[in-house]
């Protein structure tokens, strides 16, 4: 009787030691505040995964910057106290910069003109993140970003004369600041609301939506009509963690990772548009377009492209493809 007994034990033991092995917890991080559209999406996007892998892989989040800035949460990522995060173009810039002409200030007007290039260059974007140990899950965007100040602004001259922030480590925007004869004030993107209150900076950068979730128009009263870029972002999970799962559930996280990518592209997109009118509700007055001519601004955008391509930050021939593809793009319209 006690032989059969501590064999039923000794089975009991090994199915519960499967059972554990089996169960996979993605440690999740994101500038995203908890209860913003962003968060809420990622957030269901867990609950799919878990219910249809049974619970087999799991989601653990760290939201609205508590791993630190996105520099912070890549080097976790690498050392393994982070598997997976939701980024912006900074982010994907330490992972494989030239996505980032997707962002390149001016370039883009519309959408429309946003998704046909890049589903000319997603093919390449993704098997850069591969070669550089990530895998891409999906592609998001924050969205067209304005410029929201204290005091209006009316010109790239009149942007000069003020204390405007830069993401801290971004060689995107210092090309472009540089460029424009611009010298901007360098910090982490969680220490932009307490310089906005002490008067450290007096501008910054953000889509409508953003700058409601993060609470920067309370402080900067003026937003331009112009977008200057649009803002990208990304689902991505380390190759190392992605490579260890079960095939089915790398296949999970692959479709599922796409789909939540499109509905995130369209909420935030609707949710950007809402928000213009939120903040002008709010007390916020938006500055009608720069006196800068198109001809005027598109130089010092390829100015900046210029400068990113002797880094090799953003290759010259990326840069004209993305071009290329953008007059294709009206020829067919």
């Amino acid at each position: 009787m006690k032989v059969k007994q501590l064999g039923l034990l000794l089975l009991l033991l090994c199915a519960f030691t499967v059972r554990a092995d089996d169960t996979y917890i993605l440690k999740f991080a994101t500038l995203a505040p908890a209860g913003s559209t962003w968060m809420n999406v990622i957030k269901a996007w867990s609950e799919k995964v878990s219910k249809e892998s049974q619970g087999r892989l799991q989601f653990k989040f760290y939201p609205g910057g508590v791993s630190g800035d996105e520099p912070d949460m890549l080097r976790k990522i690498k050392y393994g106290q982070l598997n997976g995060a939701a980024i912006t173009g900074h982010g994907i810039g330490n992972i494989y910069s030239p996505a980032r002409v997707l962002e390149m200030p001016f370039l883009f007007r519309t959408y429309a003109e946003v998704d046909y290039v890049r589903a000319k260059l997603m093919p390449e974007i993704q098997a850069g993140f591969r070669k550089n140990d990530y895998e891409l899950l999906g592609w998001m965007e924050v969205g067209f970003v304005r410029i929201f100040s204290k005091t209006p602004i009316n010109s790239m001259a009149e942007l000069k004369k003020h204390r405007i922030w830069l993401w801290e480590g971004d060689p995107l925007a210092t090309a472009f600041f540089a460029a424009s004869g611009i010298s901007p004030i360098p910090l982490p993107i969680t220490e932009v609301f307490t310089s906005l209150s002490t008067g450290l900076i007096d501008t910054t950068l953000a889509p409508p939506l953003g700058a409601i979730a993060l609470q920067w128009f309370t402080k900067t009263p003026y937003m331009t009509e112009d977008a200057m870029a649009d803002g990208i972002g990304g689902l991505v999970v380390s190759s190392k963690f992605f490579n260890k799962l079960p095939k089915d559930l790398q296949g999970l996280l692959q479709r599922t990772g796409n789909e939540v990518s499109q509905q995130l592209l369209t909420e935030t997109r609707k949710d950007n548009e809402k928000s213009v009118a939120v903040l002008q509700k709010n007390g916020i007055t938006v500055t009608p377009a720069w006196k800068e001519s198109e001809t005027e601004i598109n130089s010092i955008r390829d100015r900046a492209a210029a400068d990113l391509a002797k880094s090799n930050y953003i290759p010259a021939e990326v840069y004209d493809r993305a071009r290329k593809a953008l007059v294709e793009f009206h020829q067919k319209k």
